[in-house]
């Protein structure tokens, strides 16, 4: 099940992904299905379109994002083992978050900005923006309910300024994340990152390169076409043939 939005007819395996900017693992997972579509044997047959999800919807007021650890986790120092893990993964992505910076806060309007990017030039652009939004979430510490660091942050993922002024001033777009945020109760989803690959292959929660790559390959072998690459012990992708 999804909102009847279609990949261009080339595209055969189209990708699902709800994520949230207030979560560290969801950068860490579109960083790994970036290289498992760069690993995957068709990766011109792989669209990806990333969907709405807030993990805190009562658009919480500021506060550092390691006291929202400690208070999810049970104190300071399951938090601090938290932190720990996430690094390590997002190392392995050339990423190193700074989660004494980072602030947890409302990310609807942020989100709002990514359906503005897939309008205006397609899931290339909202990828862009993502990648920017993450990036001032967990890198560099910038408050993502912030209007005019959203402005700033949109015209430097590439998004027209005047539009994003627009839109930011407004509601345009609050009714895409929001169906797409029922869409995820109706799907059942409890945790991101979540993958939906051609509506019924599905990955739920951190998935590593390979386990994606696997989605990607049951996915199209679902089609009937030819058998996709296999990953190798050593993670390189070699042909099943």
């Amino acid at each position: 099940m999804s909102i009847p939005e279609q990949a261009p007819a080339q595209h055969r395996l189209q990708v699902e992904v709800w994520s949230d900017l207030a979560c560290p693992w969801c950068y860490v997972g579109k960083r790994r299905l970036e290289r498992a579509v760069r690993g995957f044997e068709h990766p011109g047959e792989v669209l990806v379109r990333h969907r709405s999800f807030e993990l805190d919807p009562r658009r919480p007021d500021r506060r550092p994002f390691v006291q929202h650890l400690a208070d999810r986790y049970g104190g300071p120092v399951a938090a601090r083992e938290v932190g720990t893990r996430v690094n390590e993964a997002a190392r392995e992505e050339d990423l190193r978050f700074d989660f004494e910076r980072a602030v947890q806060s409302s990310t609807f309007d942020a989100h709002r900005l990514c359906h503005l990017g897939l309008d205006q030039g397609g899931p290339a652009q909202q990828a862009a923006v993502l990648e920017r939004l993450f990036t001032a979430q967990f890198v560099e510490g910038r408050h993502l309910d912030d209007p005019d660091a959203l402005q700033r942050l949109g015209a430097e993922a590439g998004l027209d300024e005047v539009l994003l002024a627009s839109v930011l001033a407004g509601e345009e777009y609050a009714e895409q994340v929001r169906q797409d945020e029922a869409l995820a109760v109706q799907l059942g989803i409890s945790s991101v990152p979540y993958v939906l690959v051609n509506g019924s292959v599905r990955g739920e929660g951190p998935q590593s390169v390979d386990e994606l790559v696997a989605l990607l390959q049951q996915a199209w072998r679902g089609l009937g076409g030819p058998p996709a690459a296999q990953p190798d012990p050593d993670g390189s992708v070699s042909s099943s043939n």
